[in-house]
């Protein structure tokens, strides 16, 4: 198994982060051919998901309606004033789980993975693992 934790900074306080060079070079960096990659984000206020790459306006169009979903400013009772941030987090999830064959991702044609960032701009934490088939 192969663990390595990779920094990502966001710019936004809502933005959504290829991921995808970055997987690639920790794949190359593993020199492991066929295995499971878990790509986790440790953070309450951030997640991970895998969508289209192909027009940007679909990233666009899910953070547009997530805000509509779920609104910067709520009826919330969280003192940190950032409640929005951990609904959102908790909607996409903080973890996905992608089979690796011949060292690449197999993901779809137009498939990317995102860093969600739902509480920028902050520094943040990636970790990979990858895990023999």
């Amino acid at each position: 198994m192969t663990i390595e934790e990779i920094p990502v900074k966001s710019r936004l306080r809502i933005e959504f982060i290829n991921l995808d060079g970055i997987i690639r070079d920790f794949l190359n960096r593993a020199g492991q051919k066929e295995g499971v990659l878990t790509i986790f984000v440790p953070h309450t206020t951030a997640g991970v998901t895998i969508n289209e790459n192909a027009d940007p306006s679909v990233v666009r169009d899910i953070i547009k309606t997530t805000e509509k979903l779920v609104p910067y400013r709520g009826d919330y009772t969280h003192f940190e004033g950032n409640s929005d941030a951990h609904i959102k987090a908790s909607l996409f999830g903080h973890s996905e789980t992608i089979i690796i064959s011949g060292g690449k991702p197999l993901l779809g044609t137009w498939q990317s993975v995102y860093f969600c960032e739902f509480d920028g701009p902050r520094s943040r934490r990636v970790i990979l693992s990858l895990n023999n088939s």
